[in-house]
């Protein structure tokens, strides 16, 4: 039996990705920095072999923890931190702290996970790598640039290694919801995006295109909602 991690799991787009997954076969393993009970309780609700362990992704020992002592086949990126607000309010400190979790955890955790021999990674970057971003997120912007950059090295690196970059935009999660109604309806309407997309289908439709065996190796993969839910691959 396969069996996928999934960094920040406990909640959006990570939890349906963990549904996903075990309903079509596979163990997982949760992973949580700081929602133990919520990992726990995740767990309890599912019908597969389950790992729960806390990892923080900026911290190598961490890291190594999980994967000198947990079987790994298919590993996806989605943890992520946003501190959105205005360019020149934006400290040193909140820039770096983005960066280290999105760009630099994202980095360590491919690392250790080819050393180990796993040969299946998804990234989830964004839209707004590409063509959606704003100035008040031009850190996480910049990080999620960078892991389609990581992708696309490991992809050339690699060989053996098949690793893609999903770039969905707008989600229906819990971090969207606490943004001010106000400026998500104007982002929304700025980018040309109709409806958030619903996290369940996202999860649904990255595990349709992990089984593509048409996909290639660095591939990044935007998925959007305009009258409709689509799917293109940039590059």
């Amino acid at each position: 039996m396969k069996r996928v991690l999934v960094t920040g799991s406990t909640r959006g787009l990570g939890l349906s990705l963990i549904k996903e997954f075990e309903k079509n076969g596979y163990d997982v393993i949760i992973t949580y920095n700081k929602r133990k009970d919520e990992a726990y309780k995740l767990k309890e609700k599912l019908n597969c072999k389950v790992d729960v362990v806390k990892c923080d992704i900026t911290n190598e020992s961490d890291i190594l923890n999980l994967f000198n002592n947990y079987k790994i086949d298919i590993l996806i990126n989605n943890a992520a931190l946003s501190m959105d607000n205005l360019i020149f309010d934006k400290t040193k400190d909140e820039f770096m702290r983005v960066l280290e979790v999105n760009l630099v955890g994202t980095f360590l955790m491919c690392k250790e996970a080819i050393k180990k021999g796993v040969k299946e990674i998804i990234n989830i970057s964004s839209t707004d790598s590409v063509n959606t971003y704003n100035s008040y997120n031009i850190d996480y912007s910049a990080s999620k640039s960078g892991v389609n950059v990581i992708t696309k090295v490991i992809a050339d690196t690699y060989k053996d290694v098949r690793i893609i970059a999903i770039l969905p935009n707008f989600i229906n999660t819990e971090s969207t919801n606490e943004m001010s109604k106000e400026f998500l309806n104007a982002e929304l309407k700025r980018i040309g995006q109709t409806k958030l997309l619903d996290k369940d289908i996202v999860a649904k439709k990255i595990y349709e295109i992990y089984k593509d065996a048409n996909v290639k190796s660095g591939s990044l993969i935007k998925i959007d909602y305009k009258e409709k839910l689509c799917i293109e691959v940039l590059e």
